[in-house]
């Protein structure tokens, strides 16, 4: 039996590479723009055309590279930050596995230029599918240029998943941006389709922020700083009143190097609790710089995931952090700083004790209410058990909900649970605890969550103005003019046809502007602004969340923020009103995220709670 096993050709191990390491154009931007800054670089130069798809060219002031470097940096495995096995537990610098240019010219037309300040002339190469086509001495700037043409031209199924330029653009955008922040000390510009989107000058951190997020950014910023032993974390925080409802705006470094950590996250919302409203997120930049030793960024070709030796102390010092910086600029009740933190011995640091902070005393409910709601949840809870049990309800903190992937063709959408028409329920209506609106049925008594009900009949209201693309607008009679990032803006001005369709009126102003001029006719009375970032910030949640066509996400956004909210108060003719619009619904029985809207308790059950006999 002939041998089966040989060694792939290296054009063809070249292209395996790639996928993991140039998912997309902005996973190639980011590894051009680590290099830039690992080569000393003081500004660095994007541009970018068609999102990345056509054109993307990283040009830095940088060390340049030699002639004999620059050909062997698109060897696969070609490094020059490491040399021996114990610089694998050193690692400062961004790149390091060497693989990120051999993977591009893999998978696309690139053109490098590069020379060293000290030479007169630099080196160029052009490389097709792995293959050089040329190399020649040229006359050249300092530093290095790298320009990929026709990403993916060699592997049209590649190609073929790429998103929409709107979309690809925005990743482009967020990789620029973690890298802007991770180094405020070196200048960076962006070009897109040749506009300049950023031109951040070199700067502090406080200013690279500012410039990339926005002026309304300077009043929410709070320095978070503390140093412990071997650990040291810098940066800003947002106060709890700038909170959005999207998760975009965290960024965390190690070792100037931005990662992704929900360990650490979940540090930081356990330093903003009970201070954020429901479903809320906090901004922040936060810079924790530890010895490398107790570090492993070597388990994931994109380098954004890391391990601690000891991450229960990590957590610990984060939490700290970031409560002091609360407290010192008065965002929190005070809290008891006279105790240093409980740290590990691996990281040779005192051992102490944490106080942790009771918010009970915070809570409003009184006595009689605690006791009211107690009585209706044990009445629930014996009654079904764990498949309905009310959520606690506290006007301080609410529970996140569990949403669902449910898409408008499901068949949880297409198929009516209980059979529950109009004429059943009886005009006796109340409503409990601002949250439910209980009415009596022909079967016993039927208990309605108001917003979850709302939410599905405002969603398959904004579906089908979606479908038809004629929803009504009233126009505003003082227009107001919204600021948004560039990955937002690209965004927008991407579906501008479908938030046309659900009545919003806007037009573009300026670079990264927009005029709303008029918003959906049955919002009523509303502030446009607030409304309008509400569903940008809604339709982003959902799309890191949910994998769901554009046109539903838009709609499940819209009705998420413009419904009813839980503790409004409501006349008896709404409760009625909302009831009727409830169940002229396709689907009543469940909100657009799977949620229950109501629940009927038989008859027969109550019954059984008085021991009827």
């Amino acid at each position: 039996m002939p041998d089966i096993i040989r060694l792939l050709p290296d054009s063809l191990a070249n292209q395996i590479a790639a996928g993991e390491v140039v998912q997309r154009p902005a996973s190639a931007i980011k590894e051009l723009l680590e290099n830039a800054v690992d080569a000393d670089a003081t500004h660095i130069k994007v541009i970018v055309k068609e999102a990345g798809k056509t054109l993307m060219q990283v040009i830095d002031n940088g060390k340049g590279m030699s002639e004999t470097d620059a050909r062997m940096s698109l060897e696969r495995h070609a490094t020059s930050k490491i040399i021996k096995p114990e610089d694998l537990f050193a690692i400062r610098t961004m790149g390091f596995r060497g693989e990120a240019l051999a993977s591009m010219a893999a998978v696309s037309q690139m053109e490098i230029k590069t020379r060293q300040p000290e030479s007169e002339l630099g080196t160029m190469i052009c490389v097709e599918a792995s293959e050089v086509k040329r190399q020649e001495p040229v006359a050249c700037e300092p530093g290095t240029s790298i320009c990929i043409k026709n990403l993916f031209y060699n592997v049209p199924a590649r190609r073929n998943f790429l998103k929409s330029n709107g979309v690809e653009m925005k990743h482009i955008v967020e990789e620029f941006q973690r890298v802007a922040l991770a180094n405020p000390e070196v200048a960076f510009s962006l070009y897109q389709n040749d506009l300049e989107t950023y031109n951040l000058p070199a700067g502090k951190l406080s200013q690279r922020i500012v410039n990339l997020f926005g002026r309304n950014y300077k009043e929410q910023l709070a320095a978070c700083a503390e140093q412990t032993g071997d650990i040291s974390i810098q940066g800003y925080i947002g106060k709890p009143e700038f909170a959005k409802r999207t998760r975009g705006e965290q960024y965390f470094f190690v070792n100037n190097r931005f990662v992704r950590s929900n360990y650490l996250n979940h540090a930081v919302m356990n330093a903003f609790e009970a201070l954020l409203p429901e479903g809320s997120y906090p901004f922040y930049v936060l810079f924790i710089d530890i010895d490398p030793v107790h570090v492993d960024v070597n388990v994931h070709p994109t380098k954004t995931e890391i391990k601690f030796d000891d991450e229960r102390t990590v957590y610990a010092i984060v939490s700290a952090a970031v409560r002091q910086a609360l407290a010192t600029h008065n965002i929190t009740p005070a809290l008891d700083f006279s105790a240093d933190i409980n740290l590990g011995s691996k990281l040779s640091i005192n051992r102490e004790t944490i106080k942790e902070k009771n918010y009970s005393q915070f809570r409003t409910t009184t006595p009689l209410q605690r006791s009211n709601q107690d009585n209706w949840e044990k009445l629930f809870n014996e009654h079904q058990g764990k498949s309905f049990a009310p959520e606690r309800y506290d006007e301080e903190r609410q529970q996140p909900e569990e949403h669902l992937t449910l898409t408008f063709e499901s068949e949880l959408n297409k198929t009516p649970g209980k059979e529950v028409r109009p004429e059943d329920y009886s005009h006796s209506i109340f409503q409990l605890h601002n949250r439910y609106i209980v009415t009596q049925v022909k079967s016993g008594m039927m208990i309605i969550d108001q917003q979850a009900a709302h939410e599905r009949i405002l969603f398959e209201k904004y579906m089908g103005h979606l479908k038809n693309s004629k929803g009504a607008s009233q126009q505003s009679l003082f227009p107001q003019t919204v600021s948004l990032n560039p990955g937002d803006h690209s965004l927008v001005m991407e579906m501008e046809e479908e938030i046309r369709a659900l009545g919003f009126l806007v037009e573009p102003f300026g670079k990264n502007d927009i005029i709303i001029k008029g918003l959906p006719a049955d919002i009523g009375a509303a502030n446009e602004k607030e409304i309008f970032e509400g569903l940008i910030e809604q339709f982003k949640r959902n799309k890191s969340e949910l994998s769901i066509p554009r046109k539903e996400n838009l709609a499940r956004a819209l009705a998420k923020r413009t419904s009813i909210k839980r503790g409004a108060r409501l006349s008896e003719e709404e409760m009625s009103g909302l009831i009727d619009q409830l169940f002229a619904c396709s689907t009543p029985n469940y909100a657009p995220n799977g949620q229950t809207t109501f629940y009927i308790l038989d008859l027969n059950r109550i019954e059984t709670y008085f021991n009827h006999k």
